[in-house]
């Protein structure tokens, strides 16, 4: 018969509760102790910031005094202020205008850089060279280009036998020039994300679609088109982010010399929601008012985000 005592000395001996819980805390305090920075970072300048942005919407506030509690009387002003529903009006027509051009345009340079030709890098530090461009430097560019006395543009209408415009100071024309110029300023960015798409893309495919007699335009259509659609739906979220945030551009083109109260001219035809929250807040001292405004901003950002998200299943090809 078996001694017990030595079977009991031969068990494995198992690591003991506390000393597994002692290891575990003292990994957890460094843990926090290398995510403190990003914690600190959150709560101090987000968390904080976005309740306390809540809570001034939800007041009077001129940032020379204490905030006075109103409830929703921001909000309520809101739906009957006009000017707010003009520069919504205005920012979703510029949305509407710069998404597709900026998606289609960037995706054609990005087809056609992403050959195998000579220059090609050249060519395509050329085209991104305006987005590590400062808004100031591509503004004076686009001043040099639309300004109604010897702006280029003007002269080339001229040269044309075509009537000068005013470009910046005509209602139907100053968000078209807008988008143009945003157009060209970020183009580049996208076009980089496109070919980060384009190359991911099995040569293979290509190789089976010429087999069965494709030409360029149904390879585009039936290969390309459907294996980037991931790509594009984030080009289109970012792009449509941007332009509900557009503000430096269009306050440096039409502030007459950085008067912020002057800019969104003429008679607030280029008006847009980030521009008059910096208006509000900053100019007029209304940083309540200026904080309802950039909540509804969040909540329509939100919410065209849900509805990207939501269509994203319907028509972005997973490749399995």
């Amino acid at each position: 018969m078996a001694n017990p005592s030595k079977i009991e000395h031969n068990k494995p001996t198992q690591p003991t509760e506390p000393k597994q819980k002692k290891r575990l805390t003292h990994e957890g305090k460094w843990g926090l102790i290398m995510i403190s920075p990003y914690l600190i970072h959150f709560v101090v300048f987000i968390a904080f910031t976005l309740l306390a942005s809540f809570y001034f919407s939800l007041s009077k506030y001129d940032m020379l005094n204490a905030p006075e509690f109103i409830g929703i009387g921001n909000y309520t002003k809101l739906v009957n202020d006009q000017v707010f529903w003009q520069a919504l009006g205005n920012t979703v027509y510029f949305t509407v205008l710069f998404v597709p051009a900026q998606t289609i345009l960037a995706l054609i340079l990005a087809v056609a850089l992403n050959q195998q030709l000579r220059g090609l890098k050249l060519f395509r530090m050329a085209h991104f060279i305006p987005v590590i461009s400062s808004w100031t430097v591509v503004l004076y560019v686009a001043d040099a280009i639309f300004n109604p006395r010897f702006g280029l543009a003007n002269t080339v209408l001229s040269k044309i036998g075509m009537s000068q415009q005013q470009w910046l100071n005509d209602e139907m024309l100053v968000i078209p020039v807008l988008v143009v110029v945003a157009v060209w300023k970020g183009i580049g960015y996208m076009m980089v994300i496109f070919l980060a798409g384009l190359q991911n893309v099995p040569e293979d495919l290509y190789e089976a679609a010429e087999i069965e007699g494709a030409g360029v335009l149904k390879k585009f259509r039936h290969v390309t088109i459907p294996l980037i659609s991931g790509t594009t739906f984030l080009v289109l979220v970012l792009s449509t982010i941007t332009t509900f945030q557009a503000f430096e551009q269009i306050y440096v083109m039409t502030g007459n010399g950085g008067d912020i109260t002057a800019a969104g001219g003429p008679n607030n035809s280029s008006m847009v929601l980030m521009l008059y929250l910096f208006q509000q807040g900053f100019a007029f001292l209304k940083m309540g008012y200026a904080s309802a405004i950039a909540w509804v901003l969040f909540i329509i950002l939100f919410i065209i985000t849900l509805i990207q998200v939501k269509l994203q299943n319907k028509w972005v090809h997973y490749e399995k």
